[in-house]
């Protein structure tokens, strides 16, 4: 599960997901720099996914960046952190949080902000989720805050969720995605605790399409040991008192045993 509390350093060497997406998105940066990458193409804005249809903004927009600073704490944090969540999910389970909290966190951004024109960029919204997965998988792995301050892991997370959660619905503008931010934190929490993994989901319908076979087959297991106790049982009897004292009932028992062992020997 989701939950162990694994022991592993921060980092280490890089897992493959998280070096393509640091690929990816220094790529996509380098094209933004040379003014390749439109922001109000790539972007997400919400008006124009809602009235221009520009769905594939809700993907784009993560590659998309500010500014040198702005990506560079996106990937840091991505290989911090990222690196040692695909070591114990796989890379398939990896990208497939990384982007569900991704675009997730654009569907809640392009709802609660809706007439907005102006493009959201940055990975923030899968980098919160990561952080938020991070902090439910090793609560007490203690954090470095501003690389001074030691603070567990759970707290560290309680901490970010709640600054993102005051400031989406704060009144006060200051340029930063706050509804990405906490967006990537529900989804991520969401998909955790209801466990939408394919693979989770399969197992499941695996084990409980084989059920009933098991049922039927343990059935017929305590059938055949009635059968052969009752079986054991008549044999004693005839031992005692005889075959003529036995009853209708035990005689039709012991001609069905008899018939059912020689259709095994044939």
């Amino acid at each position: 599960m989701y939950f162990k509390n694994y022991e592993i350093g921060f980092g280490g060497s890089l897992s493959p997901a998280v070096k393509n997406l640091l690929i990816a998105n220094g790529a996509v940066f380098l094209l933004q720099f040379i003014g390749a990458a439109s922001s109000s193409i790539f972007g997400l804005v919400p008006e124009s996914v809602l009235k221009r249809g520009m769905i594939w903004q809700l993907v784009t927009y993560m590659f998309m960046h500010g500014s040198f600073w702005h990506i560079f704490i996106n990937m840091f944090v991505l290989y911090m952190f990222g690196s040692e969540i695909e070591r114990q999910w796989g890379a398939k389970e990896f990208y497939r949080y990384y982007f569900i909290t991704g675009i997730g966190a654009g569907v809640i951004s392009v709802i609660f902000d809706s007439a907005s024109n102006i493009p959201i960029v940055g990975a923030s919204g899968a980098i919160y989720g990561l952080l938020l997965a991070f902090g439910l998988m090793f609560p007490d792995r203690p954090i470095y805050l501003y690389f001074l301050f030691p603070i567990k892991a759970k707290y560290f997370v309680l901490i970010f969720g709640s600054i993102a959660f005051i400031s989406a619905f704060s009144a006060t503008s200051d340029g930063v995605a706050h509804f990405a931010h906490l967006g990537g934190m529900v989804v991520g929490f969401a998909y955790l605790r209801i466990d939408w993994r394919i693979s989770g989901v399969w197992s499941k319908l695996r084990s409980q399409s084989k059920t009933p076979k098991m049922q039927i087959h343990r059935k017929k297991e305590q059938n055949y040991d009635n059968f052969k106790g009752k079986i054991d049982e008549i044999l004693d009897k005839i031992n005692e008192v005889g075959f003529h004292n036995l009853t209708d009932e035990e005689k039709e028992i012991l001609k069905r045993a008899s018939n059912f062992y020689l259709d095994r020997d044939s």
